[in-house]
């Protein structure tokens, strides 16, 4: 079905563009939302009318689009994440972690028109990453990672290993209050094993 988009319409035209397009996809999201016409002579007549304000509206996108990608080419956004020795990242920096910074400083512009390399970005270093902008105008922003040193503990969110005298004076301190509690408790915290009772063993 061809139809004459009436406003734009993400991945898939401009106000004004003639588009075919699978009829479902018009009777139940294009029309009801007055996003397109159906082609006819009638709806090209109108559009045609309007010719001229469709161009300005154009030429403002344009104008803008260069504003803009000069903006992004004198910008460079530093990104501080966790990483090992090595430089690689405990996790990865995508177009959402761009957008977030970006937005940060005021500039918002649409995640999937971000292009990171290989899609996400594992190791600290200088990267430029491209901006699809207007038309084919395009932006290359710097992007340098920065790595942070992470703790053992930080890294696996859980406490480092206690040493053995402690967990062995934790066991003892669990236990009951009894005096031969007691006395483990004591012996263990001078680093000496309590004596077997010989008597014990005896029948």
């Amino acid at each position: 079905m061809k139809v004459i988009l009436n406003q734009d319409v993400p991945n898939l035209g401009e106000l004004g563009d003639i588009k075919e397009v699978a009829p479902g996809y018009a009777r139940n999201y294009l029309f009801p939302r007055n996003l397109a016409f159906l082609f006819n002579q009638k709806t090209k007549a109108l559009f045609e009318k309007r010719a001229s304000e469709i161009e300005a509206l154009k030429a403002a996108k344009r104008n803008d689009s260069s504003s803009l990608k000069e903006k992004l080419e004198a910008e460079e956004i530093a990104i501080t994440v966790p990483a090992g020795q090595n430089g690689k990242l405990y996790g990865a920096v995508t177009n959402a972690t761009i957008y977030d910074e970006l937005l940060k400083k005021g500039i918002e512009i649409d995640r999937k028109k971000i292009e990171v390399p290989g899609r996400s970005i594992k190791s600290v270093g200088n990267y430029k990453i491209l901006v699809k902008l207007y038309e084919k105008d395009e932006a290359t922003l710097k992007v340098v990672i920065h790595g942070a040193a992470v703790k053992a503990e930080e890294k696996t969110g859980e406490e480092a290993p206690k040493p053995r005298r402690e967990r062995r004076e934790r066991r003892h301190s669990e236990e009951d209050d009894s005096p031969e509690a007691q006395m483990r408790a004591f012996l263990a915290s001078q680093g000496l094993e309590p004596e077997e009772d010989e008597t014990s063993d005896q029948a």
